[in-house]
Formats: C-alpha cells, structure tokens, sequence
C-alpha cells in the first residue's frame, strides 16, 4: 500500500462579479492585498446567463476573472471562501449598500480540472469543511475544456474557456519552473 503523497500546489483564480464597475477595482485590491500579485486578469464579461442574482445586485452585471501567481495548497480553499464571503461584506459595508454590491467566486486550477468554491450544497458538490462545498465546473483536455453536466451556462461560453486554457498554461509552466529548480 502506497502512502499518501501531498498534493500538488494549484492555481488560485477568483471571479468578480458586480453591476457597479467601480467596485471590481476595490475588490482586486482587496483580493490582491490577501493572495499576492495577479499575474492575469479576464477582460470585463457580460454576465447575462441567469437573473438569479438580479435582487441582489441589479442588472447589467459583469464578471471579471484574476489568477494569482503564488501557489497555493488545495486544502486552503474553503477558508479562503470563508475569506471572500466576508470580504463581500465588508465592501458592502463600505459603500453603504443595502444590498449585495460584488460577487466573490475563488477557486483553482488543477492540470486536469477547474474547482469553484460555493456554499450551496448539491448531488454532485464535495463537501470540504464549514459548509464549503468544492464544484468541478469542467474538465482539461491537451488543449480544450470539457465541460459537465452541472457546468454553469457562463463557463460554457468560448470567451470563458479561453481565458482559463490561457492560466491553465501560465500554472502549467510555473509547475515546470518549479520542479525544474
């Protein structure tokens, strides 16, 4: 019986989504004080897949994509969840809103999968810790992304999907730089 070996470091990516462009802004300096330097970042997407966020937030939402350069340990992704749900709260609270003004969405890279961090619980969600639940949002192939049954409808888009086969071969090159040393 072979032990158990560590995981691999992955990609921390986080989206952004919010009706009030303005806000991006303060939320990538939140997120990049935390989790260190961005070394990509999405272009600006309409996000008109689903209302479900619409009273919350509004209409006219977008959403925006970061990477971080530092690797980190899988296990840290639902304190990091917990991390950005606050975080929502406290740019809330700065811009006075009564309602929810920016959506947080951390997740990571693998070589072969895309994990998103939610607090919703479905069939096929992993629990993790403190009512954290890991989504495989889609799969990685040599140079395509295989997308699932519960993928989200806005990770099916091609824009989507190009932006994450692009930090998947920025985190691809940064796993060989480091085995490499």
């Amino acid at each position: 019986m072979a032990d158990p070996q560590s995981f691999i470091p992955v990609k921390l990516i986080c989206g952004i989504m919010t009706s009030q462009e303005h806000t991006i802004f303060r939320a990538e300096e939140r997120l990049v004080r935390i989790y260190g330097i961005s070394d990509s970042q999405s272009p600006l997407f309409s996000f008109d897949f689903t209302d479900y966020y619409e009273k919350q937030m509004g209409k006219n939402l977008k959403r925006k994509f970061l990477s971080f350069k530092k690797l980190i340990e899988p296990e840290r992704l639902s304190k990091i969840k917990q991390e950005t749900n606050r975080l929502e709260e406290e740019i809330q609270e700065e811009f006075q809103a009564l309602h929810r003004v920016v959506n947080l969405d951390p997740g990571y890279l693998t070589p072969a999968s895309l994990i998103v961090a939610t607090a919703k619980d479905f069939s096929h969600r992993i629990p993790l810790q403190n009512g954290i639940y890991a989504h495989l949002e889609f799969l990685f192939g040599k140079d395509e992304v295989r997308t699932l049954d519960w993928t989200y409808p806005d990770f099916k888009c091609k824009d989507y999907q190009e932006y994450f086969l692009d930090v998947r071969r920025l985190y691809l090159s940064q796993l060989k730089n480091k085995t490499s040393k």
